[in-house]
C-alpha cells in the first residue's frame, strides 16, 4: 500500500502507519529477532523462483529472538498448556528442541494470560529457557470451540472447560498472547473447513467439511477475515519484544493462496505462515498448496507451515522452501504407545514385542533407545504406567530432532541422501 505521508511514494507496513503517523517511511525491526539464511540448495535462482514445483528451494537458516537462538528447517514441539505433556523442559532440550509452541486458546481458558503475566510470562511460568512460539487461538476456536456465532469481528464460542461464552477478536488474542510473553506470536486468523471433495478417506477433519458451492463462499471469507484481522492484530500488538508473523489462508483454491499472500505480505511483517493446510486434504494436495505458496513470501523472513506433520510432509515442504514445522504427532502418537522409526510406525501394545530385548530404534541415541527395551515399554502401557508414554514420547521427539539435523545437513552438504539413508519410510526416491 502507497505510504501517505512519504514524498518518494514508499511502500509502508501498517506497523510504520501506526508508530511514526507524523513523519517519513522508516524501517521498524522487532527488538532481538532476527533471520539469516546460512545455505541454500544448490539449483540457479531463476528455478529456484519459478512456477517449476520440481525446483528445490531448501534452506539453511538461524534464527534469533530474545531467548535464544534456532536452527532452520526446525521442528516445534507441542506444548499445548504450558507443557509438553509428561516431560520436564530439561528432557525436551535434551531431545535436541530449541523452540517450542504453546497454545493461546488454552491457556487463555486455563490458567489465564493475567495470571502467566503476573508469574512472569510463559517462559519463566513453565521454566523453559529456549524460544516459544504462540498460535492466535483461531484454529483452536474453529476446530475444537462450540461456535455459538462467527462475523466479522470475531468468534463468540462456548469453553470447553466451564460451558462459559468466550468472545474473541483480533484484539483479545494480541493481548492475551502479550500477556503471555512468548518470542513469536501469530496473527489472528480465519481457518476455512475442508471442501469434501478434497477429503483424504476417512479423516477425522471430514466432519467439518462443507460442501463445494459453501467452501467458496466460506473461503473468500476467510480469506478476507484473515488480512482484515491481521492488520487490527498488527495495530493492538505492543510488544516489541515479539516477533508478529502474519498467516495465508485461501484453502485448497491456489488463486486465492496468491491473492492472499500478496496481501498479507504487503504488512511487511518479521515472518509468515502456510495456514489452513493438514485439514484432511491429503499429502499431495498439501503439498501443491505449500509449493505454491511459499515462494510467494519473502526470501529473507522465515517461513512457517503450521500444523505439519508427518515426515515425508516435513521433507517436501523444506524442498519447497518452508523453515518452520509444528505438529502434536510426536507426543500424541507416543502417548498411545506408537513409536515413529526409520521403517515406520511400530506399535508397542502389540503382542510381539512382549519379549523383544531391542531398543525402539537401532542406532537411536535417545534416552529411551539407550536404556530401555520394546519389552518393557510395551509392560508399561499394559500395566498402564506413566513412565510408557512419556518414554515413546521422549523417543518420537528425539527422532523428529534428528530428522531435522540430518535435514539441515543435507542442505550445508547438497545431499539429499543423508535424509534417506535408514529412513525407508520416507521412500526418497519415489
Amino acid at each position: 500500500m502507497p505510504c501517505l505521508v512519504c514524498p518518494k511514494g514508499k511502500t509502508a507496513s501498517l506497523m510504520e502507519y501506526r508508530d511514526n503517523p507524523g513523519g517519513g517511511c522508516y524501517d521498524r525491526r522487532v527488538s532481538g529477532f532476527g533471520f539469516e539464511i546460512l545455505a541454500e540448495s544448490s539449483v540457479s535462482d531463476e528455478k529456484r523462483d519459478s512456477e517449476d514445483t520440481k525446483g528445490c528451494r531448501a534452506r539453511l537458516g538461524k534464527v534469533t529472538t530474545p531467548h535464544g537462538e534456532f536452527d532452520t528447517p526446525a521442528f516445534m514441539p507441542v506444548g499445548t498448556k504450558g507443557t509438553v505433556k509428561g516431560l520436564l523442559p530439561q528432557v525436551v532440550r535434551e531431545t535436541g528442541s530449541q523452540v517450542i509452541l504453546n497454545n493461546t486458546y488454552h491457556l487463555m481458558l486455563r490458567p489465564g494470560s493475567e495470571l502467566v503475566k503476573k508469574m512472569g510470562g510463559v517462559h519463566r511460568f513453565m521454566d523453559w529457557d529456549g524460544v516459544i512460539l504462540t498460535d492466535s487461538g483461531g484454529f483452536q476456536v474453529f476446530s475444537l470451540g462450540d461456535i455459538n456465532e462467527l462475523n466479522d469481528a470475531g468468534v463468540t464460542f462456548k469453553s470447553q472447560i466451564d460451558g462459559a461464552m468466550v468472545r474473541m477478536e483480533a484484539e483479545d488474542s494480541m493481548r492475551i498472547q502479550n500477556d503471555l510473553g512468548a518470542d513469536i506470536i501469530m496473527a489472528f486468523d480465519d481457518c476455512p473447513p475442508a471442501k469434501i471433495t478434497d477429503i483424504d478417506g476417512q479423516s477425522p477433519a471430514g466432519r467439518h467439511a462443507v460442501s463445494d458451492k459453501e467452501y467458496d463462499t466460506r473461503n473468500r471469507q476467510a480469506v478476507e477475515r484473515t488480512v482484515n484481522w491481521l492488520k487490527r492484530s498488527v495495530d493492538a500488538h505492543n510488544n516489541d519484544a515479539q516477533a508478529l508473523f502474519g498467516i495465508v489462508q485461501g484453502g485448497t483454491d491456489l488463486a486465492m493462496r496468491s491473492e492472499c499472500a500478496e496481501r498479507v505480505v504487503e504488512m511487511d511483517l518479521p515472518g509468515y505462515a502456510i495456514g489452513g493446510v493438514a485439514v484432511g486434504e491429503g499429502h499431495e494436495k498439501m503439498m501443491q498448496i505449500t509449493r505454491h505458496t511459499a515462494p510467494r513470501l519473502p526470501r529473507d523472513k522465515p517461513r512457517y507451515l503450521m500444523g505439519v506433520g508427518y515426515e515425508k510432509d516435513i521433507v517436501a515442504a523444506v524442498k519447497a522452501g518452508v523453515d518452520m514445522f509444528d505438529c502434536v504427532l510426536p507426543t500424541r502418537n507416543g502417548r498411545n504407545g506408537n513409536a515413529f522409526t526409520g521403517q515406520g510406525q511400530i506399535r508397542l501394545r502389540n503382542a510381539q514385542y512382549k519379549e523383544d530385548a531391542r531398543p525402539m530404534e537401532e542406532g537411536c541415541d535417545c534416552l529411551t533407545c539407550r536404556r530401555f527395551s520394546r519389552a518393557y515399554i510395551r509392560h508399561l502401557f499394559m500395566a498402564d504406567e506413566m513412565l510408557g508414554p512419556m518414554l515413546v514420547s521422549i523417543h518420537n521427539i528425539r527422532y523428529f530432532q534428528r530428522l531435522m539435523v540430518d535435514i539441515r545437513e543435507a542442505i550445508r552438504k547438497d545431499d539429499w541422501s543423508i535424509v534417506g539413508a535408514n529412513r525407508p519410510v520416507l521412500d526418497m526416491d519415489a
